[in-house]
């Protein structure tokens, strides 16, 4: 009898893991294919890898996804963030901003926050500037499976956020590349939700 019992609450337990699991996944599969470009006092991109001042690929193609939002009049500023990592002669949100003034957007509705080394201690960094500067509205640009989080994040961080996120760029090429990076989202998701800690992804800019 008690035998039974054990089993039959271990089959509750795993049914429960699974449901919970699968749920984040199928969440993080829904933000990815949402595209909220409503109109917002700010785009945010977030920070990835920058070398000497150049984008990543990854970061280029968030940068370039924000350069098209911004024509689009989504928001009248942009703002960049990410720190410097060790041995970096710039930070992320610097050489970010560089860039999206080299492709025409005016230097005054491009703003650098330069803090943060992962998508949480940046996005909290970004809601601080925003009650600064009075921007209450977010759009995130971000890659299409770090949405779910970085939306959850900049939320709880006090900001009314929503997603755009980059269709192009490494992480969108293949579908074995998606299918890692929507597992890999969701033990992060799953992790931030029980921790309210960052995943530690520097390569990416997932963290």
């Amino acid at each position: 009898m008690v035998r039974r019992w054990w089993l039959r609450m271990s089959a509750g337990v795993v049914l429960i893991a699974m449901l919970v699991i699968g749920g984040t996944g199928f969440r993080v599969w829904q933000v990815a294919r949402t595209d909220d470009r409503r109109p917002a006092d700010i785009v945010v991109v977030l920070g990835a890898a920058q070398y000497d001042g150049r984008p990543s690929s990854i970061l280029q193609a968030r940068l370039d996804h924000a350069t098209r939002l911004y024509r689009q009049a989504v928001a009248p500023m942009v703002v960049t963030v990410g720190g410097r990592r060790s041995g970096d002669a710039f930070t992320e949100a610097e050489a970010g901003r560089r860039y999206l003034v080299q492709a025409g957007l005016p230097a005054s509705a491009v703003v650098a926050v330069e803090t943060g080394g992962d998508t949480l201690t940046s996005l909290q960094a970004v809601a601080a500037a925003a009650h600064e500067h009075g921007w209450r509205s977010a759009v995130i640009v971000s890659d299409p499976w770090h949405s779910l989080r970085a939306r959850t994040m900049a939320r709880d961080a006090g900001l009314a956020a929503r997603t755009s996120p980059t269709r192009t760029g490494p992480v969108v090429q293949t579908r074995e590349t998606q299918a890692r990076y929507i597992l890999r989202e969701t033990a992060a998701m799953l992790d931030y939700r029980f921790t309210h800690a960052p995943a530690e992804t520097p390569s990416t800019g997932l963290g």
